[in-house]
């Protein structure tokens, strides 16, 4: 199914930073190929900058859909999403999601190396021309660097297999 929301316009808000104060408030949503199906009926969170927060509960309670909310996958029926004040709404979007980190559930990885899909994450179509001192800055940024260096057999190099298939869950995060 197409996107309503054009994930290419050029237009919206681009502030110069962000606290990262994340509200969501009073939410409705039901996701387009189950519209009689409501996963958020009036969801309501703030989460304060700089805090952790695990958001806990069964399958189909909406976890995952509020991420996809905050990443603005999705825009709400009803209610808002706000970040330090601001309904997402208003901002760019590619300039939003370059805000926001997520790692998923399940990872996607490419076969190849770890080096490899560090830089394709930090450079998706110029992946050649991201240096290895930008991918251990991500890897440090992300913990990840001493992990790789002393788990992995050959480090930045190692092959992660197929879907990373050659890594166990935990390692592909």
């Amino acid at each position: 199914e197409k996107s309503k929301i054009n994930s290419a316009a050029k237009g919206g808000e681009i502030l110069t930073s962000l606290v990262g104060h994340i509200q969501v408030q009073d939410v409705v949503f039901a996701y387009p190929t189950a519209p009689d199906f409501p996963i958020c009926n009036g969801y309501t969170l703030s989460i304060p900058a700089g805090q952790t927060c695990a958001l806990c509960g069964p399958s189909g309670s909406g976890k995952s859909t509020i991420i996809n909310l905050i990443e603005r996958f999705y825009d709400p029926l009803f209610g808002s999403v706000l970040i330090d004040g601001y309904d997402i709404k208003t901002f760019n979007l590619a300039w939003l999601r370059s805000q926001l980190g997520l790692v998923g559930q399940e990872p996607v990885l490419f076969a190849g190396t770890v080096r490899e899909n560090i830089a394709m994450g930090l450079g998706p179509g110029r992946m050649e021309l991201v240096t290895m001192e930008e991918v251990e800055a991500a890897a440090k940024a992300a913990n990840a660097h001493e992990f790789i260096m002393e788990s992995l057999g050959a480090g930045y190099n190692t092959h992660v297999g197929l879907r990373g298939g050659k890594l166990s869950g935990g390692q592909k995060q």
